[in-house]
């Protein structure tokens, strides 16, 4: 009887003070900045916390903007992000300082955030969307995305990313779109989930890129891409068509043991560095017409449902090499190392007896 009137002298006291049941037992960790004129909107919530606590403690997407707009950065984990953020609302300024060599941007009107876009490992509920046609949007901190899920469309096209772009484990449930996107530093995607609708149509990515192991649930569009250094597309899945036409590949560019389930497009694409395609899957069209490969390609063991296409396609001399064990080269000296440590073994074998 006793331990009943003190339980519900508990309950009695947890709703007087307006305290959920389980409050005083929650492991829920919350970290914030410290306040200043440029400290970051920052909220941190511990894994431990439960889907009740993050839905209490909530962000708006208008506090996002508002921190965009004071010349603030964000710094979120493992929060909800409420309500749809409209990147258009941001003031009209100048270029930025570090923009100033690059003479195809100069003359745009921008919309800049300072600081850095930190959403990590939280969920986004509503649509973020860059939508000017003739402006541009510049991100002069990092974007890092990495393990957050967006519920909604995530538009960020003629973005400019200053800092590198991570997107490393983020789940795009609806359409992404980066188009004419310019990326100056790294930019790392690996087990990335991509949508119904991936665009980087006539982006440029200046730094190293990797979607290593990453999957483009539907149509997924590189148009006119220009990868300045190594791009990694191994062991990627492309779910419906692709398309590469266009592009250019400065670097590497590496789809080792990729799938493609649907039509992919190569057409014009130019390949200066050594293009490796070395046991990908190709289940429908695969098309590289006009396509030109400067350095070595490596299309062993590659597996097409269909008849590859390479009409008018020009591979360099160096080109036609296998690479690996299957050069002919390299199977020889193996083959004659071989046969010499037989010859070796045998004659100590003779000389033993």
């Amino acid at each position: 009887m006793i331990n009943r009137v003190c339980a519900w002298i508990m309950v009695g006291g947890l709703t007087f003070l307006g305290l959920p049941l389980g409050a005083m037992a929650s492991n829920c960790q919350v970290e914030t900045a410290a306040s200043g004129p440029d400290a970051a909107l920052t909220l941190h919530l511990s894994a431990d916390c439960t889907e009740q606590e993050r839905e209490a403690r909530a962000v708006d997407a208008t506090q996002l903007l508002q921190a965009f707009t004071e010349g603030k950065g964000i710094d979120l984990s493992g929060v909800v992000v409420r309500g749809d953020l409209s990147l258009d609302a941001l003031a009209v300024g100048p270029l930025p300082p570090e923009l100033d060599g690059m003479k195809e941007l100069q003359g745009r009107e921008a919309r800049v955030i300072p600081g850095s876009m930190m959403i990590v490992n939280s969920v986004v509920r509503g649509a973020i969307r860059h939508q000017s046609a003739q402006g541009l949007l510049v991100v002069k901190g990092p974007v890092i995305f990495s393990g957050t899920t967006f519920e909604q469309i995530v538009d960020l096209s003629r973005t400019v990313f200053v800092q590198p772009v991570t997107l490393s484990g983020a789940i795009f449930l609806k359409e992404s779109y980066f188009v004419q996107g310019r990326f100056l530093r790294d930019v790392f995607a690996e087990k990335t989930a991509f949508g119904p609708h991936t665009r980087f149509h006539r982006s440029v990515f200046q730094g190293p890129v990797t979607f290593q192991q990453s999957g483009f649930n539907g149509l997924a569009e590189f148009l006119e891409v220009v990868f300045q250094k190594d791009a990694n597309l191994s062991r990627t899945y492309f779910k419906l068509g692709t398309g590469f036409s266009g592009g250019r590949f400065q670097g590497l560019a590496d789809f080792s043991e990729s799938t493609f389930d649907r039509e992919a497009f190569f057409t014009f694409t130019l390949f200066e560095g050594d293009a490796y395609f070395r046991r990908a899957t190709f289940r429908s069209t695969a098309d590289f017409s006009d396509a030109k490969f400067k350095g070595r390609d490596d299309f062993s063991k590659v597996f097409f449902e269909k008849g590859p296409e390479f009409t008018r396609a020009t591979r360099s001399a160096t080109a036609q090499t296998p690479l690996g064990i299957e050069n002919p080269t390299i199977q020889y000296a193996i083959t004659l190392s071989l046969l010499i440590f037989s010859a070796m073994l045998i004659a100590y074998l003779i000389r033993s007896r």
